[in-house]
């Protein structure tokens, strides 16, 4: 029986290969991993994280599992509203892992944090065990992204609450166009520019486009359990935000 096989990028691979090959890509461009975000969006990544925060309204005594969550920046957002709160960082670089922990903000709350290196698909934690789950541009890369929701499904308690942040669909071709324009020709000049590293901004590029749209993803989210699932368009569609709940 042939092996299964999915997209990385616009390529076709086995889909025990691509877990390696997205250790691979996140693994050489962690140390530029945060200039390349802040030069790759003109730095809008910060006001799609904040955008987050403001629907998630972290609160204290929750404990969020921020999965992909490489250098921190998400849990560093949560703790700095919530206050009194707990957060994991779970990924599958640790490289990314070890970056997160040289920042400052990792000092100032080492206390509420912790680094674990997970997979999203098979995450090492009890059921019912966290009040928060992120995933912030992180689910395109996971292998099977059904998989990684019903994860998120059985590692919330009842009450908790998904969000995902991902790069998505702009509901407009010639703006689309426009996009893929900018996309296609400056991110991995810049890849190469600032990181070294071409290939791997080509493939992230690639792996947006393979991304389902808002709808077919809020639909997988709903498919795994979650209610009261919606989702909200961040600069016109680029990037959207979806959220849902275990009742």
């Amino acid at each position: 029986m042939s092996e299964k096989t999915t997209h990385f990028g616009f390529q076709t691979v086995p889909e025990s290969e691509k877990a390696g090959r997205v250790q691979g890509i996140f693994g050489s461009v962690a140390s530029k991993y945060d200039v390349m975000n802040d030069a790759m969006s003109l730095g809008i990544h910060r006001l799609w994280k904040d955008a987050m925060m403001d629907w998630l309204a972290p609160r204290a005594g929750q404990r969020l599992l921020d999965v992909a969550g490489g250098t921190g920046d998400i849990s560093f957002r949560f703790l700095a509203r919530a206050g009194e709160a707990e957060a994991v960082v779970c990924d599958l670089t640790e490289p990314m892992l070890i970056e997160g922990r040289k920042r400052a903000e990792a000092e100032q709350m080492a206390r509420k944090l912790s680094w674990v290196v997970g997979d999203a698909m098979a995450l090492p934690f009890p059921d019912n065990s966290f009040d928060v789950y992120t995933i912030s541009f992180g689910i395109r890369n996971v292998t099977r992204p059904q998989e990684a929701l019903a994860e998120a499904f059985r590692v919330l308690r009842p009450g908790g609450r998904l969000m995902v942040l991902e790069f998505s669909q702009i509901p407009n071709d010639l703006m689309q166009k426009a996009y893929d324009l900018y996309s296609f020709n400056i991110i991995p000049r810049l890849g190469e520019a600032i990181a070294g590293d071409k290939d791997s901004y080509q493939y992230l590029v690639e792996s947006i486009r393979r991304f389902p749209d808002q709808d077919t993803f809020l639909q997988m989210i709903k498919d795994a359990g979650f209610e009261n699932a919606s989702y909200r368009n961040l600069s016109l569609g680029i990037a959207a935000l979806h959220s849902g709940w275990k009742i």
